[in-house]
């Protein structure tokens, strides 16, 4: 097992001193990636306002680092917003970007000083307007967030241009300030021009907006949808910048609105890898071709995304030599707990139960998503390397 480069200098070394520590599954994540990732992204986009994800990795030690780089955060529940005040980041510095969200928690926000508020739905703005009167609003449409996105975000968020268009207004006659629009692209989005279309569509909610309403926007909220490093190729990040802020200026000239990104795989991703062992080995007859290989880390205690086998991450095991396609499947007794069965991964043929699968990129949305107690197991636990 060697890891990818881009992690420390040391971090083999630390891993393997947890490997002989703790017991699997555990991630281990390399904060120096995060903070590399962080950089690359002020310098990508050097006048927008960075907004992490915190559902992605709710690590205290991600917080507290990004805190200290001056990153604002993008926060869906009162729980989290707990976490980053406990970090001592000002309330300006955050947005309730969950559209569903209780009343009493959009009081709580404003009681803690947010002031910042998505929405996609007259119920929801209804909300905001009586428990965080006079707040900054902005409403999320629905984009084609299908194409390209290795884990799509359509549908359940958003509205149409027409519905943004009369939330805007409805805003302002509840006291609000229809301050911008945001959109998601879908996260591990791999086609670029996917934001074109976003931006576009945009453009018109601002200048209809202003035209027929009197109604200055001023800012666009793009979301996330920066890629990791998994098994399908994308663009290096610095094409996605240029690209992007070339969009931008097509549309918007040089009066280009104030600009948030919600990074969340992008940042994190990268800097974790998952250590797994072989539980069990086996195949379903005498004269099946393929092994079924079964690890301690699977659906429900950090892989949920290779749900549709949408995520591919990339692996390795303490073996090696030749190998052969395998079908990868985790602990539980569940029959949806396979990771990988039409995607053929390969594992060598001297794998033996109790050997060692480490799963890279696996910073974001692996703890997060972990179960608490199904079939007994823990949550997925992690180390800082």
């Amino acid at each position: 097992m060697n890891l990818p480069q881009y992690f420390s200098a040391d971090a083999q070394s630390r891993l393997e001193s947890l490997i002989e520590k703790y017991p699997t599954p555990f991630l281990a994540m390399d904060l120096s990636v995060v903070e590399k990732r962080y950089v690359e992204l002020e310098h990508g986009f050097p006048e927008a306002d960075i907004f992490y994800a915190v559902k992605a990795n709710p690590a205290d030690e991600v917080i507290e680092l990004l805190a200290s780089k001056g990153s604002s955060f993008d926060i869906a529940s009162p729980q989290e917003l707990d976490k980053v005040l406990a970090y001592g980041v000002p309330a300006e510095r955050m947005s309730y970007g969950n559209t569903i969200k209780k009343a009493s928690a959009i009081k709580y926000f404003y009681e803690q000083g947010v002031r910042l508020f998505a929405t996609d739905s007259e119920a929801d703005l209804q909300n905001i307007a009586k428990y965080a009167p006079g707040s900054n609003i902005y409403i999320r449409v629905l984009t084609d967030g299908s194409e390209g996105a290795d884990w799509p975000l359509s549908r359940k968020f958003g509205c149409n241009p027409e519905m943004a268009y009369e939330l805007a207004v409805l805003a302002k006659e509840l006291g609000l300030n229809p301050y911008g629009v945001s959109f998601h692209v879908g996260s591990q989005q791999r086609d670029i021009d996917v934001w074109d279309g976003a931006i576009a569509k945009v453009k018109v909610i601002f200048e209809r907006l202003l035209e027929e309403a009197g109604i200055r926007l001023e800012m666009i909220n793009m979301g996330g949808g920066f890629p990791a490093i998994y098994l399908q190729k994308t663009n290096e990040f610095t094409t996605y910048a240029e690209e992007i802020k070339r969009f931008l200026r097509e549309d918007f000239g040089e009066d280009i609105p104030r600009i948030i990104l919600e990074p969340g795989r992008s940042l994190v991703g990268d800097a974790g890898v998952i250590v797994s062992e072989v539980v069990l080995i086996s195949r379903k007859s005498s004269t099946a071709l393929e092994r079924w290989v079964y690890t301690d880390v699977g659906m429900f205690n950090g892989l949920i995304e290779t749900l549709g086998e949408a995520i591919k991450y990339p692996i390795s095991s303490s073996r090696q030599g030749e190998e052969e396609e395998v079908i990868l499947a985790g602990p539980t007794c569940d029959s949806l707990d396979i990771m990988y069965e039409q995607f053929k991964y390969k594992l060598p043929l001297s794998l033996e139960i109790g050997d060692h699968v480490f799963w890279y990129s696996t910073g974001a949305y692996t703890t997060s998503y972990s179960s608490i107690e199904f079939n007994g197991f823990p949550p997925l636990d992690y180390y800082i390397l």
